[in-house]
Order: C-alpha cells, then structure tokens, then sequence
C-alpha cells in the first residue's frame, strides 16, 4: 500500500505536492514541440490526440497514430501519478477542494470531468486548443494563433480580476 500525506518522507512530498517551475517545464514543453514536429511533422496539441482517438474508435479500429497515443499517455500519466501519490490529490482547485471534503471529493473528479469534456467540445468546434494555438502556433510564427493567445491571456487576467473583485 502507498503512503500519502505526512507519512510520505521529504522528497516525496516535494515531489508530489509541488508544481514544476515554469524555468523547467517551459524548455520541456519547447522541446516536445520542436520534438513533434522533427519526428512527425506535426502540431503538439491535445485536441487532435483526442479527436483521432473518437475517430478511429467510431470506425472500430484501436490503431491510434501517435496523436492518439500522446492522448492515452496524458490520461495514463495522470492515473499513475495518482497511484504513486498514494491519493488522486485532489488540491489546488480553489473553491472546489474548499467545498468539498472526505467522500464528497469524488464531486470534484465529476465536475472536472464535465468541465473537460465542454473543453473539448469547444476546442475541436473551433477548430483547436489553447495548449496547441499558444505552443505549436506560436512557435511556427502564425499569426492566427498569437492572436487567438494573446486573447486567451487578456481573457484570463481579465476574469481573474473580475472574480477577485467579486468574491
């Protein structure tokens, strides 16, 4: 049985309860673009990943490209964080981990889950994701995509402020 919480010795809980700094992920994230596109001439994004795995699902086929292995790996990598965690961690979700406690944490996962999945509907109807217009599109010097996350930015700071000021 895993351990979590205080029991974990001091690296683990660093580890684990902690975020990555931007100064490390950031060059990750840069070289899985440059990554993607040396290997597979293709855009990183996780709207395609999923999208391909719908597609292909529908035509009962499970031979995924590696889009839809990136997306297989996202979801697997968060299920074996949480079983090395020890817990699903859900924390760091503001109002979310505030209100609900105990068993009534599996709340959380659903509201994630839907909030996800209305993502995904959003992203594929507009033909796209934040994380594939602000790492793939910018990096390849569209203009479409800077400008569609120099919005997503100016969007963010502004409701961020606007919830500041209403709660």
């Amino acid at each position: 049985m895993l351990v979590s919480g205080a029991s974990r010795p001091e690296y683990a809980r660093t580890m684990f309860d902690s975020q990555v700094p931007w100064y490390v992920a950031g060059p990750i994230l840069g070289l899985c673009v440059v990554a993607c596109r040396a290997l597979f001439n293709g855009r990183l994004g996780v709207t395609g990943g999923f999208s391909a795995i719908v597609d292909r699902l529908r035509h009962g086929s499970v031979r995924f490209d590696w889009r839809g292995w990136f997306a297989v790996g996202i979801v697997l990598g968060g299920l074996l964080f949480a079983v090395v965690r020890g817990d699903p961690g859900f924390d760091g979700y503001g109002w979310l981990t505030d209100t609900f406690h105990g068993g009534d944490q599996v709340l959380i996962a659903v509201i994630l889950l839907a909030s996800g999945v209305l993502i995904g509907f959003g992203a594929k109807t507009a033909g796209g994701c934040t994380s594939g217009n602000g790492l793939t599109g910018t990096s390849l010097l569209s203009l479409a995509s800077i400008v569609a996350t120099a919005t997503f930015f100016a969007t963010a700071i502004a409701v961020s402020f606007l919830i500041k000021a209403v709660i």
